[in-house]
Order: structure tokens, then sequence, then C-alpha cells
């Protein structure tokens, strides 16, 4: 318990027999309930798992039969969290590479009701060791970062593909996540959803565990940011018209509309004028007015609709 509050934790497990025993291990007093999420694991994570739950009652084994990816993992444990009335719920993995000691850090601000969700930011920390990763991972997860930052309406969030987090029971409660993203690429999807519901969320520091010979990261450089680029360019649109649209109202979707329906056609546009010139047809002043204030107007809309959304989502 901290402050009064009940805490729960959900750790979704695949595969994690060698590693889950030591992360259950290093579960902190202030944590009142443990939820292991087997994910239809063809090793022995369960029976390791129940060897921990007869030396600490705090742990509980939840058991997917099949394989459902781990954010459908993560949405188990948040509903069964929710249903025993915890009043916050924090996520970690079951690879022993997350910072169980730092589990105050995400609470507290979930707590005090400074947030409704807080994550964890390996950046933020004075030796994140930037200066190691190498191009493969660092382009890659510019990319998702900048994608997830316009998807999500979160500018000031980073390392967003970070799994360590906490949640309150009003916002499992708020959002509806029978369609939330259930595999790799959950964290994006999340803090989607998360700022359509009006939510707040903010970035925790935290330190990075690398463990000898263990697997480091699901980013599997552009191959992964290919993957979960077109779920958030969906998620982006459906957010568009949940929270600004169907939930409330905001002239920002209108920003965005034009923004997006005025830019293309004024690149495709001189495209076409560029062309003619090319085939010596010529193009007249008038023209090539036009299409300079379809962009100028596409980036205006662009800029403004991003400025308000900012704004909306601080």
């Amino acid at each position: 318990m901290y402050q009064e509050k009940r805490v729960a934790l959900v750790i979704p497990a695949r595969n994690e027999e060698r590693l889950i025993g030591p992360t259950l291990a290093a579960v902190p007093p202030l944590v009142d309930r443990v939820y292991v999420v087997d994910d239809g694991s063809q090793d022995h994570t369960a029976e390791a798992v129940r060897a921990a739950a007869s030396a600490d009652p705090r742990v509980t084994l939840l058991q997917h039969e099949q394989n459902q990816g781990v954010g459908q993992a993560i949405i188990t444990g948040y509903r069964q969290a929710s249903r025993d009335n915890y009043d916050i719920t924090v996520v970690v993995g079951g690879d022993n590479q997350m910072p169980l000691d730092q589990v105050e850090d995400l609470v507290r601000p979930v707590a005090e009701g400074r947030a409704d969700y807080t994550k964890g930011n390996r950046f933020l920390m004075p030796d994140a060791g930037l200066e190691d990763m190498p191009w493969t991972r660092m382009i890659p997860n510019a990319m998702i970062s900048a994608l997830t930052k316009i998807a999500s309406g979160f500018y000031k969030v980073f390392d967003v593909v970070d799994g360590y987090t906490a949640i309150s029971k009003r916002a499992i409660d708020m959002v509806n996540w029978d369609k939330a993203w259930k595999g790799y690429g959950y964290p994006m999807d999340f803090l989607v959803r998360l700022n359509a519901y009006g939510l707040k969320v903010r970035d925790v520091p935290r330190r990075a565990i690398y463990l000898a010979g263990e697997r480091q990261s699901q980013i599997k450089g552009f191959h992964y940011a290919m993957n979960v680029a077109p779920m958030l360019v969906r998620d982006f649109f459906w957010r568009l018209f949940t929270r600004y649209l169907i939930r409330d109202f905001h002239p920002l979707f209108f920003f965005f509309l034009f923004g997006l329906l005025f830019l293309p056609l004024g690149v495709l546009y001189g495209g076409y004028l560029v062309y003619q010139q090319w085939v010596h047809v010529g193009v007249s002043g008038p023209r090539a007015i036009i299409c300079a204030l379809l962009i100028i107007m596409g980036i205006q809309f662009l800029l403004f609709a991003m400025l308000y959304d900012m704004q909306e989502s601080e």
C-alpha cells in the first residue's frame, strides 16, 4: 500500500521460466497483489510462478490458454486488478529488466492525483547511454517517437516503447480496452487511448537494466517501425474523431482536416505544374500562386492544429 492506495502489479509473461522467479523476488513491500499473466507459455513459466506463490501469498497466476499478445496480457491484468478494487496498477515485464526498486517513483504521481498514467523514460537518466545506441535502433526509435507524439497528442513524452507503467483504477475503468492493440506496439496504442479519454500522462525517469545474454528490446529496427506505423496512423484519426468530435468539440479537428487536405493537394498540383513546365507546356502565374497558397495554408493549418492539440493535452 502507498499513501492509503492499494497497489497491484501486473507481469505479462511468455516463456519466462528462467527470469520470472528473480522478477517476483524483487517485488517491493508496497505492492499488495501481484498478477502474473501467463500468455500461453510453452515452457515451465506457470510452474515457476506457482512455486513463487507458495512463498509469497501476494502472487496470483492468471493464464491464457493460447498466446494472445503482450498487450492483451496486460489488459487481462488491468481488468482483474480493477475487479479486485486496487487503486493503482503497475506493469513490468517478466524478464527481470525493469528496476522494481523504482515502483514508488511511478506510483507517487498517480497516488497524488497528478497523473492518471505514468511511464518510464530511460532517456531522462543522466547515464541513458544514447551515445552507445546504434543508428539502426536510434533512427527507428526516433521515427516511432515522432509518430506517437502526433498520433497520441502527448508531444512531451518520449521513450514511448517503454512498458514500465502505472495506471489508476479510474483510467482502467474509463478506457474501452476491447479495441486496444494486443501485440507489441501496445504502449503507443495505450497512449492514444488515454489521450482520447482526456487522461493525464507523465514521464518518470527510470534506470535501464540490460542482462548479459538476454534479449534487450522488441524493437527490430525499421521492420518494427514499419509494422507499427499503420497502427499509429489509424489511431491518430480515431483519436481526432473520438476526442474532438464525438466526446467533445474543438475547432482543431477542422484545422487537421483542412491541413491534411490542402497540403497534399498543393504538393500534387505542384508536381503537375512541374511536369507541365518540363514538357514545355508552360505554367501561368495564377496557377503557381494557387499551388503556393494550397501548400502554405496546409502547413499553417497543420501547425496550428498541432499547437492546439499540444495545449489540450498538457
